[in-house]
């Protein structure tokens, strides 16, 4: 166990700095102290009490009223509702809440950190069971801080928080294997004998785009040329990327769209250009949303298992043993389909 620090014997003791001390996490202190029917085991609970003891910490009423009294209710924040890669997410949060007769709230938070903050805010008052936040986070590490205090929040207040997409938040987290796949998709295209590559990414400010292309990046060969074409994370988005390869002087052999749905829009400017898919050029994108199996040409692309990863995140929200992995890892697959080809000689 860890000693007082001067901070610690200067300031209120807050649940977090018990449950630090006694080495479990917050959602287990707070079943400790503040009186929730789930049971702790009589040693980790005296590990908490003592802990406790030695921090001087007062419980918070409010706390312990909803320790005891939280809502069959999980909350569930999404960055766009109306994008197949969350409504796949949130169908599988959905499907597995019906079969355990569990009520979901859906907020639609775009990709701003401060909205998904507001959010939690309203959402106090039907004292969740759990919160999911789905969407990559944000490398404005000020706005990731505020998320991440309102979130532990939530955990003090006996409520259980898992995020979809990279760890760093508290509470779980269900990581899907952006880089690993974004690299297995550039080894499969190097194997074809593609050396002239473009890149459309998203927003910088999202860690998935990050992972995406450093993850596709750092599997090209050493004599692989690569152009980096900024998008929006939409189909338009990937449409003026297409407009933009074009107008450039030389089209690559392959490009690599950090999102299906961006794809989606660059293959329209692509086929309205002339350009033979992939006769002259080769398009991957990531994530196998459904309609990518309908395009012309049928999509090739890094698969997640987007309903499962909903499945996987509501079952998380909902369980109470100490020892449940903090991190769910999900695999990514490549799924070779026909807008990839060897390139022309």
């Amino acid at each position: 166990m860890s000693s007082l620090s001067e901070m610690e014997r200067k300031q209120p003791a807050r649940l977090a700095d018990v449950a630090r001390a006694a080495g479990v996490s917050v959602a287990t202190a707070s079943r400790v102290l503040n009186g929730s029917p789930h049971r702790v085991s009589d040693q980790l609970s005296e590990r908490v009490r003592e802990a406790a003891r030695r921090l001087r910490y007062a419980p918070n009423v409010g706390a312990q009223v909803l320790a005891r009294a939280t809502s069959q209710t999980v909350a569930l924040l999404l960055h766009d509702v109306t994008d197949p890669y969350f409504g796949q997410i949130a169908g599988g949060v959905l499907a597995e809440a019906a079969r355990r007769n569990v009520r979901v709230l859906i907020a639609d938070t775009g990709i701003d950190p401060d909205s998904e903050v507001q959010h939690l805010d309203s959402l106090r008052g039907y004292r969740p069971r759990a919160v999911i936040v789905a969407g990559s986070r944000t490398t404005d590490k000020a706005a990731e801080q505020r998320l991440s205090e309102h979130l532990s929040d939530l955990l003090e207040l006996g409520a259980t928080v898992v995020s979809v997409g990279q760890p760093g938040l508290p509470g779980r987290v269900v990581r899907p294997a952006n880089r690993e796949g974004a690299a297995g998709l550039a080894r499969h295209l190097s194997e074809l004998g593609h050396r002239r590559f473009a890149v459309v990414a998203g927003p910088e400010q999202l860690q998935v785009v990050r992972e995406r292309r450093e993850g596709f990046l750092s599997a090209l060969p050493a004599d692989a040329e690569v152009v980096h074409v900024p998008a929006e994370f939409t189909r338009d988005g990937g449409y003026q990327a297409g407009r933009r390869l074009l107008d450039g002087p030389q089209l690559p052999t392959a490009v690599f769209v950090t999102s299906d749905v961006q794809a989606t829009g660059l293959c329209t400017a692509l086929r309205e250009g002339g350009v033979d898919i992939p006769g002259q050029v080769s398009v991957a994108g990531f994530d196998d949303i459904p309609i990518v199996r309908d395009l012309t040409p049928s999509l090739t692309t890094v698969a997640l298992p987007l309903h499962d990863m909903g499945v996987r995140a509501l079952e998380a929200a909902l369980v109470d043993e100490e020892d449940y992995p903090e991190e769910l890892s999900v695999d990514a697959e490549l799924i070779e389909r026909d807008s990839t080809a060897p390139p022309r000689a």
